[in-house]
């Protein structure tokens, strides 16, 4: 009894410290689990088991994938596909959700959004919406999609191994799941697009481009290629973040006032306006370089090159003289690719700027500038600006290729999730599409810690009969009707899905229904169903569905946004599906 009671106290404090304190998420876990382990509620094994576990390594290796994809701009190549120019919100979310759900019936939905958490962040920045309007529809949208067939999500593969454990049940096929499934994700969807605007919270909103002073102006060229016979508009020019395109020069003639129907030739140079995230920007879209010739006498691969931000000091010996006279490259081993200077609209090339005390410059150079300069009396500030070298855009086809064939192997079940995640993260980086070095600062550890500790949390649950307990008197409230049965084996199965995880929750919950079914003399078929549906369709939680999880970092989520949607999604669901199941599945 003593076991119970702990970790039903773990549980609750640890949900109240998430919703209510400014803790982060990676200590509220892992003080629960040291609690566990303090009290002999779980053995070191136990509590720790979390950390080997097959789900929280396989994230661990896709964000290496996820990587490959980042470093050659496959997946700015994948979000303009796949989502295209949203007109507003409601449009944006649903180009997001309904391919993704589409995506996501072929695919384990985790490494679908693992890879698209980064294409939606940009789409987001780009169209200058809140990416916290975005996040949590990617991931339902994937749950949603999951729901669709038998291998969306690992749960019903797992519900499923279970029927085929027992010789008097049979297997499900591949859609029949679909039945339920689908009319739940177009109804969930649709929830989603009409309530989201007052449920889901509005957090790093995108700056307008006039709120930083530093406003760079730099240029670019349009290479023979990518862009070249697109107008403006097409070439996703038009919707800059935080940028604009403030004039083009054509063969000595410059174009202002650019109508976005204006069609990109080779040559042209592209004179932007923003700020520092904005250069990063451009340097990512493919078909465009910095102007000028100077860049290329770098001695470095351009995968090699970051960008620095510099503030030039009043003791620098290049003041007073442009750029180009001054020789910058040839005195710094650095290349100036756009300039600031109190917020100032500069006209000129960039090589003509003449330097004064206090202009911000950015620079593309090895990453070792930064500690040759530090200390230099020429510059005010060194600063290295994070995820700034250029994408290797030449390896996107082999990124993509090697991303295809992971998904050949896990669908067709060649190779477990796990071990097709690992080859194809050898293989990025064998084929250099991503490179080892700096590789574990891409991993995102508060995501793999909170994933790790939530199974020592669930553990102490199974581990002390406390789930046991709780689900057993929870189904004797159906008394004997086999639809309100069914009602309350899903409510169970959701509970325990948003504590603990929807694998264990299935697992937990299959033999109680399994007996239920048997007292009520019916089919335990509509119960199989219900207990995939259930543990899958998981949304009030981070905890419950690892996708939840890690979309909650980039959209900048605490606990209590997925109560505020999540709880009357899953209440909706619930609804829907106990209505539908014994349609198709009768008792």
């Amino acid at each position: 009894m003593f076991d119970i009671v702990i970790s039903l106290a773990v549980m609750l404090l640890c949900l109240l410290a998430l919703v209510f304190s400014q803790l982060a998420a990676e200590i509220v876990m892992m003080a629960g689990l040291s609690i566990l382990l303090f009290s002999g509620v779980l053995s070191s094994s136990q509590a720790f088991a979390g950390f080997a576990n097959e789900g929280m390594l396989t994230v661990a290796v896709l964000y290496v994938v996820v990587a490959g994809l980042q470093d050659t701009g496959a997946v700015n190549w994948l979000g303009s596909y796949l989502f295209g120019r949203p007109k507003g919100l409601r449009s944006a979310q649903m180009r997001l959700m309904l391919p993704i759900a589409a995506l996501s019936t072929f695919l384990n939905n985790t490494p679908l959004v693992a890879m698209m958490i980064p294409a939606v962040g940009d789409w987001a920045k780009k169209y200058q919406i809140a990416p916290s309007k975005l996040m949590i529809p990617l991931s339902y949208a994937a749950i949603f999609g999951g729901t669709c067939s038998l291998i969306g999500t690992s749960t019903n593969l797992v519900v499923n191994g279970l029927l085929l454990d027992r010789p008097d049940m049979r297997g499900l096929a591949f859609f029949e799941i679909a039945k339920v499934g689908l009319p739940c994700a177009l109804i969930g969807i649709f929830f989603v697009i009409v309530a989201s605007p007052w449920l889901l919270p509005k957090r790093q909103a995108v700056l307008s481009r006039f709120d930083d002073l530093r406003n760079y102006y730099s240029e670019m060229v349009v290479e023979a290629g990518a862009l070249v016979g697109k107008n403006i508009e097409a070439a996703g020019l038009r919707h800059l973040p935080n940028a604009f395109l403030a004039e083009i020069e054509r063969e000595g003639q410059i174009l202002a006032a650019i109508s976005p129907q204006e069609i990109l030739q080779a040559g042209d140079i592209l004179r932007f306006v923003g700020v520092v995230d904005s250069m990063v920007d451009l340097r990512k879209i493919r078909g465009l370089k910095p102007a000028g010739d100077q860049i290329h006498k770098l001695n470095a691969q351009a995968d090699q090159r970051s960008l620095i931000e510099v503030v030039v000091s009043d003791s620098c010996p290049l003041l007073g003289k442009s750029i180009r006279e001054g020789e910058f490259r040839s005195v710094y081993q650095a290349v100036v690719i756009a300039a600031s200077r109190n917020g100032q609209q500069l006209k000129q090339k960039i090589g003509d700027i003449v330097l004064q005390a206090g202009d911000n410059l950015l620079l593309e150079a090895l990453p070792s500038f930064v500690n040759q300069q530090k200390y230099s009396r020429d510059f005010y500030l060194v600063s290295l600006v994070e995820d700034s070298n250029p994408p290797r855009h030449d390896k996107a086809p082999i990124a993509l290729a090697i991303l295809l064939l992971m998904i050949i192997l896990a669908t067709f079940n060649i190779l477990p999730m796990l071990q097709a995640a690992l080859l194809t993260a050898g293989l990025m980086l064998l084929t250099g599409v991503t490179a080892a070095q700096g590789l574990l600062k891409r991993l995102d550890w508060s995501v793999l810690i909170v994933i790790a500790a939530s199974f020592a949390l669930g553990r102490g649950l199974e581990q002390s009969g406390a789930a046991q307990l709780i689900a057993s008197n929870l189904t004797q409230l159906a008394q004997g009707h086999p639809w309100l049965s069914l009602a309350v084996i899903y409510g169970v199965t959701m509970l325990f899905t948003e504590l603990i995880t929807n694998n264990a929750a299935a697992v937990l919950i299959f033999p109680i229904a399994q007996a239920t079914a048997q007292n009520l003399g019916v089919d335990f078929m509509p119960f199989a169903i219900v207990i995939m549906m259930a543990a899958s369709a998981s949304f009030a939680t981070p905890i419950g569905y690892q996708t939840n999880l890690m979309v909650m970092g980039p959209g900048g989520y605490r606990f209590s946004d997925y109560f505020r949607i999540g709880i009357p999604l899953n209440l909706l669901m619930w609804l829907v599906t106990v209505l539908l199941v014994p349609l198709f599945w009768p008792f």
